[in-house]
């Protein structure tokens, strides 16, 4: 069932196209991710989409049928009432009456006597809640914001107490909370710790509505998305992959387009060559039928590369002086916060080219432990440090602090480099991807993503052998953050940083620190054989329960047989274990025809991907629309058979 229908939107602004030709639908059951490097216009589509902005061009319908809910970044929620009262607030019926019973109660609280009208109303009111399910509602919403990391004695606090990330949590709690069928979610990740987004991976992939995020977060897109769409300014190209198979078939499709350019235009040359020698001879028949013929080839554009522009950002270190092979020597580390125990006691040694990633749940103290060693704890904070020699540490504030809003781009550089001109300021900062009038602008007017890469072009600025990084690639697309992985695995110095972003984590530490439950562990290898180590532990664990539960049923049937007499032994077996044995070999003999079925669907499809290739390579004799509908067409099958491909691979693993 379809519950989305966006078709031919165009959107611009101040006489400027953003995006135009996005054309998409959405069934029950699929999950898409829209992917574009920062003001591209993602969170734009998705208000359209939402009813909050009207498009230049064309439509997006929701179906009659959906039930929308919208994650923003901008965290919009209601800033009165607690906590429950805002996850609540999707169900006006049960919201008012949960008010009208809180009334109640405090007026019950001041009756004198049993008849008391006030008591009568209170149990009429609680009566009435019940029919509503008001209390099972309750408890479900309470679950969902459990697992986004509140506790039950959050419940009851005001919403105007949270913090901003715990706003975002508890606003994303609320769109869950509603159930919807076609969800948009806009950088759900964004405030979430490693394990807080396992539960949300786990519980999208069994979401049964439709979904589209828009997420910079490259493993939550892999786990979740099976749809990847590219919005560009000129089309929104469509494919049926995960993340990071689109990554490696757009780069294919790139290249095959600009092949058939350059064989064009190679054509076109050619024919005009001859027109040129020939108009005027022997030939000029011959010259102005090829002049005809040009004059109605379809051309073909240069393709649409959205992430070029992004790919520019040079994250480069300045050379700076070696450091010791000792760089921080940390003995009995301890913090606490409000009576709170977060870690201790840590004994730490950091080596000259260490890259240290600090995980943990949020609120465990992991930012706490990097102030820490960069030397910025509170006098309250306990334990020794000895710093090496010949450091020059910088430390990237992931709250951005480092930048002041009243400045431009180009005054905050100057803040660091006084030597450097405006023009000179300018200039450095287009390598982050700043233009025109930009580094001429207000920093308060900047989004996040500007305001990161100005933080990061500051920190460069100045030769580094020793970064403290929290939380560096928040607000960085998806070509930032691995531009800055690349320079960080090169970078000659020493790195501790805190993240929860897996493919950065995987790419840049060597070793970890967990923080967790008052304990601040360090584990020897980096975020991939940590990842790993925990999916061994998590199957052991299943196992283990799994065994405990078949050990119950015999022990439970052993006792069962020693008071009840066997049946004979021809006596049938019952009828819900003949059933389900039917159900098993329905679903087995189903799955075995599927493969069959896969199998010789895919080896149709490759060979005729081998026949459309090779017709590709022959010479389109000038019909170059006849040439780019055949390589649209291979490109559309090709992905059909890498779907297909990925099916029988699950289904083949499958026990």
């Amino acid at each position: 069932m379809t519950l989305l229908q966006v078709a031919d939107v165009r959107f611009g602004f101040a006489g400027s196209t953003l995006f135009q030709g996005v054309t998409f639908s959405l069934a029950a059951g699929e999950r898409a991710a829209l992917v574009a490097p920062n003001g591209a216009g993602k969170s734009t589509l998705l208000r359209i989409i939402a009813k909050e902005m009207e498009p230049d061009g064309g439509s997006a319908v929701i179906s009659k049928d959906a039930k929308l809910g919208y994650y923003r970044q901008s965290h919009e929620i209601a800033a009165t009432g607690d906590v429950m009262s805002a996850l609540l607030s999707g169900f006006a019926e049960v919201t008012a009456l949960r008010e009208e019973l809180g009334r109640a109660r405090d007026d019950a609280a001041h009756a004198t006597s049993e008849d008391d009208p006030a008591l009568k109303k209170l149990a009429e009111l609680e009566d009435r809640y019940h029919m509503l399910r008001g209390d099972a509602l309750e408890h479900k919403v309470a679950a969902i914001v459990t697992k986004l990391g509140f506790e039950e004695k959050d419940l009851s606090r005001p919403v105007t107490s949270l913090s901003g990330g715990e706003r975002g949590r508890l606003h994303l709690g609320v769109v869950l909370a509603q159930e919807p069928t076609l969800l948009l979610l806009d950088e759900p990740t964004n405030h979430l710790d490693l394990d807080t987004i396992g539960w949300l991976e786990q519980y999208l992939s069994g979401f049964r509505g439709a979904l589209l995020i828009v997420s910079h977060d490259r493993a939550f897109l892999d786990n979740v998305c099976t749809e990847t769409m590219e919005l560009g300014r000129q089309q929104l190209r469509v494919y049926p992959l995960r993340y990071s198979d689109y990554a490696v078939a757009r780069e294919e499709d790139l290249a095959r387009e600009r092949a058939l350019l350059e064989r064009q235009q190679a054509f076109i040359d050619k024919t005009e060559d001859f027109i040129r020698k020939n108009i005027a001879g022997q030939k000029t028949k011959q010259a102005q039928s090829r002049r005809k013929m040009l004059d109605k080839i379809d051309r073909l554009d240069n393709p649409e590369d959205v992430w070029q522009a992004a790919e520019r950002v040079r994250f480069r270190f300045a050379e700076a002086p070696r450091t010791g092979d000792i760089v921080i020597d940390a003995k009995g580390l301890h913090a606490s916060r409000g009576g709170n125990k977060l870690f201790g006691p840590l004994d730490l040694l950091v080596r000259r080219g260490d890259r240290i990633g600090i995980v943990g749940p949020n609120g465990a103290g992991k930012t706490t432990l990097l102030k820490l060693l960069a030397g910025r704890g509170l006098p309250e904070d306990q334990g020794d440090i000895k710093r090496g020699t010949n450091l020059a540490d910088g430390y990237f504030d992931q709250h951005l602090g480092g930048v002041n809003p009243k400045n431009t781009a180009t005054e905050e550089v100057r803040t660091i480099r006084g030597d450097f001109t405006v023009e000179v300021a300018r200039q450095y900062l287009a390598r982050f991807r700043f233009y025109g009038d930009d580094p001429l602008r207000s920093v308060g007017g900047f989004s996040g993503g500007e305001r990161s890469r100005l933080a990061l072009a500051k920190l460069l600025l100045e030769p580094k052998n020793l970064l403290f990084l929290d939380e560096p690639t928040n607000h960085l697309d998806i070509p930032a953050a691995e531009i800055l992985e690349e320079a960080l695995t090169g970078f000659p110095g020493t790195v501790l940083l805190v993240s929860h972003d897996r493919r950065f984590l995987e790419a840049t530490t060597t070793r970890l620190i967990v923080v967790r439950d008052g304990h601040a562990d360090v584990f020897p290898g980096g975020f991939k054989d940590y990842a790993a180590q925990q999916a061994k532990e998590a199957r052991q664990a299943k196992e283990e329960k799994a065994a405990a539960l078949i050990e119950a049923a015999s022990q439970k049937k052993r006792s069962a047989s020693k008071s009840v007499a066997p049946p004979p032994k021809d006596a049938p077996q019952g009828k819900q274990s003949f059933e389900q044995q039917k159900a098993v070999a329905r679903d087995k003999e189903k799955k075995r025809k599927r493969i069959a079925e896969l199998e010789d669907l895919i080896a149709a499809g490759e060979k005729e991907l081998e026949e459309r290739r090779a017709a590709l390579r022959e010479d389109p004799g000038g019909d170059w629309a006849k040439l780019a509908k055949k390589a649209s067409e291979e490109q559309q099958l090709a992905k059909r058979v890498d779907t297909m491909m990925s099916e029988w691979t699950k289904l083949s693993e499958e026990p």
